[in-house]
């Protein structure tokens, strides 16, 4: 692990150090996430962060299936129970 000291400029800037920037890889122009302990920063590329989160999110995907299909799937169940509630309301106020 390499240690650099640097200073928080008046506009809440800080510059990573050229040595930490070549050996991480980074350059000029890309995004990255800033996380916050309540006392540490940890600054990580976007992609990473963005892939370890498909990954966690992989775990609850059942192979083989369809999310889109799924979604389309409880939208159409909910739009029934939806149109099933307005009918039964009507007949109610019809007959009530």
């Amino acid at each position: 692990m390499q240690i650099e000291h640097v200073k928080l400029g008046e506009d809440g800037r800080i510059v990573i150090p050229a040595t930490l920037r070549r050996e991480l890889g980074l350059h000029s122009g890309e995004t990255l996430v800033v996380e916050c302990d309540g006392e540490s920063l940890l600054v990580r590329r976007h992609e990473t962060v963005l892939r370890e989160t498909q990954d966690y999110f992989r775990q609850f995907v059942t192979p083989g299936a369809s999310i889109v299909d799924e979604l389309i799937a409880d939208r159409r169940d909910e739009a029934a129970r939806d149109e099933a509630e307005t009918e039964e309301l009507l007949a109610h106020n019809l007959h009530g």
